[in-house]
């Protein structure tokens, strides 16, 4: 591994898709501040914190698995940004970019999960 999470790509984009997520999510009703504001919000920032604390562990077969806890989070929230359109909430330029960015990360986060996927034993 290299130096730092920080150079990674996937962890670039990621924490580039919480700050979208605050800024569509500041547009929503005061009502949702406890409800859809909050679950985007904890789940776009839980993306970029799960690949740098998995980059942050002991082994590989950890890193593996905080990638896709990363990897569930981005499925969570292009689950909310879709209910936040279906109800009205936010520009559509901002669901738009959120969307777009959550994807990206999704794609970033194969590859490299692929990359250190941690090897199977040949004993069952």
């Amino acid at each position: 591994m290299g130096h730092s999470f920080k150079g990674l790509t996937a962890w670039q984009k990621a924490a580039e898709l919480s700050v979208a997520t605050y800024k569509l999510t500041s547009q929503f009703p005061d009502a949702e501040r406890f409800g859809l504001t909050s679950q985007m919000r904890r789940a776009a920032v839980s993306i970029a914190s799960n690949i740098a604390e998995g980059y942050g562990r002991s082994t590989k077969g950890e890193y593996y698995l905080f990638l896709g806890h990363a990897r569930g989070s981005c499925c969570e929230l292009e689950t909310q940004v879709f209910i936040a359109r279906s109800l009205g909430f936010g520009t559509s330029m901002g669901l738009d970019a959120t969307d777009h960015l959550c994807n990206n990360v999704g794609w970033l986060l194969g590859p490299l999960m692929k990359s250190i996927r941690p090897a199977k034993s040949s004993v069952p």
